[in-house]
């Protein structure tokens, strides 16, 4: 985001996360060979050798991923893909990964070799979706969204309404991503993320009652408190006049996270920027 907006760059880091999440399919082998009768049902016995060495690599590229290691898995999936070229997961991920890596050409190249192998992949559209939009093509990533949402049967409705709503914000549609957000929550009530970032957008929308409801869920549970959440909550308990609440929070934030940017925001009172 630009300049004008660094303010609530850290709130929609809680959600970042959210859009990087693997194609669900991405351990289930691969495509029925065209020997196969249409009706049959393929099962671990139908894949060969070489299925089952890309779908190892496969996962081990995935374990390496998630724990940081995006050089590691790199190599992990291109044996995966020496292995299996038309491995439509492997080129999904490696998506990912040259995305995490900042190689954004090589990236959007994985992600529509993706595509075009699985044309039907509403992770690997959700997770394109979310390079775009980190790209600032935020038209381009609507696109993706809406295909992802609309393919039947997709599991990650609230995942991919959750990363949309933000991305609608990063391009300050604020009507939008509150409506967006909203039918996420109404899906998962129980997902933080999504209540930060609903409760941020209501913030920079002047709906300070409604951002309050939804950041006092957050805080209300400790293990979820952060200095992003308890920022969120003073500031917007600043907004409504509370000085006795922001004081309140601000001594908790101060002193559960003495060290992070929130705390020095707070200490010279810089609650709007």
């Amino acid at each position: 985001m630009t300049s004008k907006h660094s303010g609530n760059a850290r709130t929609w880091w809680l959600a970042a996360g959210i859009a990087l999440v693997l194609a669900s399919g991405l351990l289930q082998g691969c495509t029925t060979p065209a020997s196969k009768p249409p009706q049959d049902v393929r099962t671990e016995s139908d894949q060969t050798d070489t299925d089952r060495r890309a779908r190892v690599r496969l996962e081990l590229a995935a374990a390496y991923f998630g724990r940081g290691q995006a050089a590691t898995a790199l190599d992990e999936v291109k044996l995966a893909l020496q292995a299996k070229p038309d491995l439509a997961d492997a080129h999904n991920l490696r998506g990912l990964i040259y995305a995490s890596m900042g190689e954004a050409g090589l990236a959007e190249d994985s992600f529509k070799q993706a595509l075009q192998l699985n044309p039907r992949d509403a992770d690997a559209m959700q997770n394109y979706g979310w390079f775009l939009c980190q790209q600032r093509r935020f038209a381009d990533a609507e696109v993706q969204f809406n295909a992802a949402l609309a393919v039947p049967n997709y599991r990650d409705v609230t995942r991919t309404l959750l990363t949309m709503g933000v991305c609608q914000a990063r391009n300050n549609q604020w009507p939008e991503a509150e409506r967006t957000l909203q039918r996420s929550y109404e899906l998962d009530p129980a997902n933080p993320t999504t209540a930060v970032n609903l409760s941020e957008v209501l913030l920079r929308r002047g709906e300070f009652e409604r951002a309050r409801f939804y950041i006092r869920r957050v805080n209300a549970v400790d293990e979820l408190v952060s200095a992003q959440t308890l920022w969120l909550a003073i500031r917007i308990e600043n907004k409504l006049g509370q000085a006795g609440q922001v004081r309140l929070l601000g001594n908790q934030l101060v002193n559960r996270f003495p060290q992070s940017a929130e705390a020095l925001s707070f200490e010279k009172g810089r609650f709007d920027e």
